[in-house]
């Protein structure tokens, strides 16, 4: 199936309510299931990957299928290694190319038993839940910083707590620092001292917990915002101060002329006409899910790019770099690296066909390229429905403000 997107003009004026954070609602689930006591849950997440974690997290069956989700894999990776019983726990095809074995080792080293069934490193993994008595671990932070928050979402109720030691160029800081602001929230006490992260033996409080609106979503309105001419959008369910790390689209976004005015947990966004960088440089390394809306958008400007901390964006649902630099070319731009960086450098050429973009089974390819409609006219996406991964009501949400989408073979 494909999408056929359009826009008529490059007015963006309407509301969007936007849906809780997958990635807090992710930590709150195995949150709730080791807590004591019930707490409500408001303004759940109904991504793809949420509603399969509840799923695998309620399951009595012996093999556990976690889709696509290298959240869900991740986290219940630990969940279920400290859980009595014998479970296989696999994925997509996609998700057993990405890598665990950070974890795997770091649980192993704890008293765990986790076996690999295929290939060294990756799913699909034998568990053999039982109580871990080990307290001292070292994990690698070079890769995923979703390592360290399965650890540390199961570290309070292990027998002797955790002491955490964190190894390597840390990745996607923002997403720890969420982690344990949430276990905060429901009572629990850590120490965190440089790359050490120390958390006793104790028990999460049960208290009712609010989702807050997905930042990482909020960031292809944003992009929309500064491909557009006239803007006057309300985006629901936003705050200034956040736990989310992509809120920082908002801070990045003021170069590109789109401003930010919060106000009773929502923001308006508008457009200052004739505001944008000659160039765009940024890192990357706590923000990757923001990277690829940040580049299709400089390629939808025809603004050169120079990007760092990008590395890791090629073990994400797609080899997201491999994947813009196919994309991107379709829109006249060429995405390239040198000895360290990567560079977008637009060719400053009329795009003569409409664009046929791939989306990899990648939820946050189709959401970056589709917002190009505003720049090139019409843009085809191939298999739209990847975004439900994340943002199952995103073509609903384009279709409100003033986007055609129309389905096709």
């Amino acid at each position: 199936m494909k999408y056929r997107v359009s826009k008529k003009d490059k007015i963006l004026k309407g509301e969007i309510r936007l849906q809780g954070s997958k990635s807090i609602t992710n930590r709150v689930l195995i949150i709730k299931a080791l807590t004591h006591g019930f707490f409500d849950l408001k303004n759940f997440s109904s991504s793809e990957d949420s509603l399969k974690l509840l799923e695998l997290i309620n399951s009595q069956e012996k093999v556990l299928h976690a889709g696509d989700g290298g959240t869900t894999i991740r986290f219940m990776l630990a969940f279920l290694a400290i859980h009595e019983g014998e479970v296989i726990l696999t994925g997509s095809e996609r998700l057993i190319e990405r890598p665990i074995g950070p974890l795997v080792d770091a649980l192993n080293s704890l008293g765990a038993e986790i076996q690999y069934l295929a290939k060294k490193n990756y799913p699909p993994v034998l568990i053999n839940g039982k109580m871990l008595k080990g307290n001292r671990v070292d994990i690698d932070t070079t890769m995923s910083s979703q390592f360290v928050s399965a650890l540390l979402l199961v570290a309070p109720v292990l027998r002797n707590g955790l002491i955490l030691r964190m190894k390597g160029d840390m990745v996607s800081k923002p997403y720890i620092e969420m982690t344990l602001n949430i276990m905060k929230h429901f009572g629990i006490r850590f120490d965190w001292s440089q790359n050490m992260i120390s958390i006793p033996r104790q028990d999460y409080s049960p208290r009712d917990f609010t989702v807050e609106a997905d930042w990482s979503a909020a960031s292809y309105y944003y992009q929309m915002a500064a491909l557009a001419d006239e803007v006057d959008l309300k985006l629901c369910g936003l705050n200034r101060v956040s736990l989310q790390g992509d809120a920082v689209i908002a801070k990045i976004m003021e170069q590109f002329g789109v401003s930010s005015s919060f106000s009773d947990n929502s923001v308006v966004l508008t457009k200052r006409p004739g505001i944008s960088p000659r160039t765009f440089d940024y890192d990357f390394q706590n923000y990757p899910d923001i990277a690829p809306t940040l580049l299709a958008t400089c390629a939808g400007l025809n603004i050169p790019a120079k990007l760092s901390g990008i590395s890791h964006l090629k073990i994400k649902e797609s080899n997201r770099i491999s994947a813009l630099q196919n994309e991107l070319h379709k829109a006249g731009a060429v995405f390239q690296k040198d000895d360290t960086r990567w560079f977008l450098q637009p060719q400053h050429a009329e795009v003569e066909v409409v664009p046929v973009f791939e989306t990899y089974r990648d939820h946050r390819m189709a959401m970056c390229l589709a917002p190009l409609a505003l720049t090139l006219g019409e843009v085809v996406i191939n298999e739209p429905s990847v975004v439900k991964k994340s943002y199952s009501n995103y073509w609903d949400d384009l279709s409100k403000l003033g986007f055609v989408i129309e389905e096709g073979d």
